[in-house]
């Protein structure tokens, strides 16, 4: 594969799957990813649906920790998806690539236009999401690319969580990561499509206000809402990653629900 100075090629687990992702220009993923993909805990075969894909680093890692997952990568941006589907022709990433597909559709779309798009009714096991974060009266970033990946629009979790629960088998699993400041919002958009709420605060240190927030849920659950202990990212007094946190950065381990 031939690279022009405005892209890279980033290792994830340890080596252990490869991603092209645009530099200087467009959303590039990292830890926010990888925690996301490791909400995904499944000892059987299952399908999975990224949306809002990027280059598709949170997919390709759960087909990276998973030999039975079939991954979706959902992606309305066509630099992103070429991006993705690049990503999925490098040597390094062939273990699993015949099991991770590209779909270029807005996460918006609703009834025959979603389906025709490649997303049916009740067709996933689990939906995972890392939706636009950044509140519309944000500083905003001159880069399209990125702009449109962090924006947050109006509704946004409802759109999104609309579609995740129309595209999930009933008892699958929502899976997301989210600034704390959006947990009201994610809530009444799960409604009555989804319960069995599970919300983890991130912390970076004792101490210290959370900084995103992981969710789970689960489609036509009635259980209630469970608050769980906040993960700590990084030891005390070091920059090293918490031995928890690490193996879920890099692929080792789950993070399940209780």
């Amino acid at each position: 594969m031939t690279l022009v100075e405005s892209e890279t090629v980033d290792a994830f687990h340890r080596g252990r799957f490869h991603v092209v992702q645009p530099l200087g220009q467009g959303h590039r993923s990292g830890m926010d990813a990888m925690l996301l993909a490791s909400l995904v805990a499944s000892d059987r075969a299952c399908r999975v649906a990224d949306l809002g894909a990027g280059a598709g680093a949170a997919g390709m890692a759960v087909a990276s920790r998973l030999d039975l997952a079939e991954v979706v990568l959902v992606e309305r941006s066509p630099t992103m998806a070429a991006f993705a589907r690049r990503s999925l022709a490098l040597p390094e990433n062939g273990r699993f690539a015949e099991r991770v597909s590209v779909i270029e559709a807005d996460v918006a779309l609703t009834g025959r236009a979603r389906r025709a798009a490649g997303l049916p009714d009740d067709a996933f096991d689990h939906v995972i999401m890392n939706p636009p974060f950044n509140d519309a009266s944000d500083r905003r970033t001159p880069d399209s690319l990125k702009a449109e990946a962090h924006a947050m629009s109006d509704g946004l979790f409802e759109i999104w969580i609309k579609t995740a629960g129309a595209i999930m088998k009933p008892g699958g699993q929502l899976s997301l990561i989210a600034r704390p400041e959006s947990i009201a919002d994610i809530i009444a958009a799960c409604g009555r499509r989804f319960g069995g709420i599970e919300i983890t605060p991130l912390h970076p240190r004792t101490g210290e206000n959370a900084v995103r927030i992981l969710v789970t849920a689960i489609k036509q659950s009635r259980k209630r809402l469970v608050l769980r202990a906040p993960l700590m990212v990084h030891e005390e007094g070091a920059h090293r990653f918490a031995g928890d946190v690490d193996d879920l950065n890099n692929g080792r381990a789950a993070y399940r629900r209780r």
